[in-house]
């Protein structure tokens, strides 16, 4: 017999690519918009789903997070021009 719990359990999939929402994509995003680096991403595109914060977010999906913030700090003029 199964329990009956056992049909509740939501199983987090890594996210490790490199879509629009993924944490390498919000690490460059605020990176480029010059926000405060705080790592987090979207389960599906950027404000269209459930924000994950680092506190739920795996070790792999932090080294995303702020690859994408160091690569796009690394870049000549990679800001938003706010004038």
């Amino acid at each position: 017999m199964t329990s009956p719990f056992y049909n509740n359990i939501k199983v987090k999939k890594e996210r490790t690519d490199r879509d629009h929402g993924s944490p390498y994509d919000r690490g460059s995003a605020d990176s480029w918009y010059g926000r405060e680096a705080v790592p987090h991403y979207y389960e599906a595109g950027s404000y269209e789903s459930e924000r994950i914060t680092k506190d739920d977010m795996t070790e792999s999906e932090i080294k995303e997070y702020w690859r994408g913030y160091d690569d796009n700090e690394a870049e000549i003029r990679s800001k938003k021009d706010v004038d």
